[in-house]
This record gives C-alpha cells, sequence and structure tokens, in this order.
C-alpha cells in the first residue's frame, strides 16, 4: 500500500513544524516548504519520510515549479496544508501601508499562490484535502492588528468561497483557526496570551481534524473560539466594550 502524501508550507517553524513532524511519524510522506533552507533539512534530519522543497510562497512562478517536482516525487498528493504567516507586533501599533502590503503578500497572497499551484490537479483527481491556516484574529477586529488580522478576516473568506468552488470537484477545503499557540511568531507578542498552548498541542488537534473528520473549520482551543465565536455576534457597541476591558484598551477623549 502506497503512504499517503501532504504538503506543508511555512514548515520551517511552529505549528507548520510540529504538523510536519506529526505526520511523518504517523507514516506519511511530508513535504515541506519554507524560505529558510537550512531549518527544512534540520527538520528533515532523522525523518526519511520529510523531505525539503525549499520555497517564498511569494513567487507565484515558484509555487508551481515546487508543486511539479513534489508531484514527481511522490506521485500523488492527497493532502496540501497551507500556513506561511507573517506577524510583527512592533510594526502593528500604528497605520504602516508598506508593512500592511508586506503582510497580505506573504500571508493571502502567498496562500492564494500555493492554492492556485494545486488547484488544477485536485480537480482533476477529484478528492484530497486543502488546509488553509488563518487565526483567532480573523474573527473580527482586535487592536494593534491592522494588517495580521485583516489578513486572516481575507483568508477566512477565501476559504468559505472556495468551500464551494472545489466542492464542486469533491475536494474538502478546511480552515485551521488556531488560538494562542506558543511559537517563535508569538513569542513577539509583548501581552499575556489566554490559554496559550504548545505547537504539538496544536499538531494533534489539526491532525485530528484532517484524518479522522470531515469538518470544515478546525479551530483550538475550543475554551478560548468559542468564546470568540460567541463575541463574533454581539452588537459591535457591546463587542468594542468587552474587547476593550479583556485587552486593557482605553479611548482617549
Amino acid at each position: 500500500m502506497n503512504k499517503k502524501t501532504i504538503w506543508i508550507t511555512g514548515a520551517s517553524s511552529g505549528i507548520g513544524k510540529a504538523l510536519a513532524l506529526k505526520f511523518a511519524i504517523m507514516g506519511w510522506n511530508v513535504a515541506v516548504s519554507a524560505r529558510r533552507e537550512n531549518l527544512l533539512k534540520d527538520l528533515s534530519n532523522g525523518h526519511d519520510n520529510i523531505v525539503p522543497f525549499p520555497l517564498d510562497v511569494t513567487d507565484k512562478d515558484k509555487c508551481k515549479e515546487v508543486f511539479e517536482e513534489i508531484k514527481n516525487k511522490f506521485k500523488k498528493i492527497d493532502i496540501c496544508f497551507f500556513s506561511t504567516g507573517k506577524w510583527n507586533p512592533r510594526t502593528e501599533k500604528e497605520i504602516d501601508v508598506e508593512e500592511i502590503e508586506d503582510v497580505f503578500k506573504v500571508n493571502f497572497f502567498g496562500t492564494l499562490n500555493s492554492i492556485k499551484a494545486v488547484e488544477k490537479y485536485f480537480k482533476n483527481k477529484r478528492e484530497g484535502i486543502i488546509a488553509i491556516v488563518s487565526s483567532i484574529a480573523g474573527y473580527r477586529g482586535l487592536p494593534n492588528s491592522t494588517g495580521y488580522g485583516p489578513s486572516k478576516s481575507a483568508l477566512n473568506n477565501l476559504a468559505e468561497s472556495l468551500y464551494f468552488d472545489f466542492g464542486r470537484s469533491n475536494v474538502r477545503v478546511c480552515l485551521v483557526s488556531p488560538g494562542f499557540i506558543k511559537t517563535p511568531m508569538t513569542d513577539k507578542n509583548d501581552f499575556k496570551m489566554p490559554f496559550l498552548k504548545t505547537a504539538e498541542y496544536a499538531a494533534d488537534k489539526i491532525y485530528d481534524g484532517l484524518v479522522n473528520k470531515n469538518i470544515f473549520e478546525i479551530h483550538f482551543p475550543k475554551s478560548l473560539t468559542l468564546i470568540l465565536k460567541l463575541f463574533s455576534f454581539l452588537p459591535s457597541k457591546l463587542y468594542f466594550s468587552l474587547i476593550g476591558k479583556m485587552t486593557k484598551y482605553q479611548k482617549k477623549n
């Protein structure tokens, strides 16, 4: 029986790295991509079923080229997990148009480039899973999130749109919405992160949601995400008041 194969972008650290190790341990072939080739090589050391494919997802042509390499190597791809992301809280405290453009270029368009690279393959194969990593920051607006939150909100909308488009070809589109996960990216945060979990915890939840369940959104930890989902239904005035108190945001008169 041939092994199943997953392609993971953003695999050099954080959730992507933890998920690559999880799928490798479970016996899958794992194609891993990120810009930092040295970290991909470190990840593949000791795991014959983890194969590096360096990639900058902002390069549309390179995304297509790398996917062709992965197809040539493994012949059949079952899951694509697109988790490339950028977040720098120090640049979110005021409107920095150039920085926001860069965040969207990586978080949104980088993901879109990756999806476009696999579109024909999955629609012709008429099976498989495309997973898009978003964030709880995409549910509603948050303080000091002028680029990251909107980029993740755009991914939420994109995933819902693609759910219908790929569904006609029997391809499952899945949205992944993590809460606060301890990664090099969240280590930059200068505020207390409620219900903080490890990347390994995230990998377990994602693996279960992708392999064992047939759901659109994989969100965790539920103790946080369910609260925020409830908040998304609140009138704006009440939402602003609650989030303001939780984040100690003070409106200046």
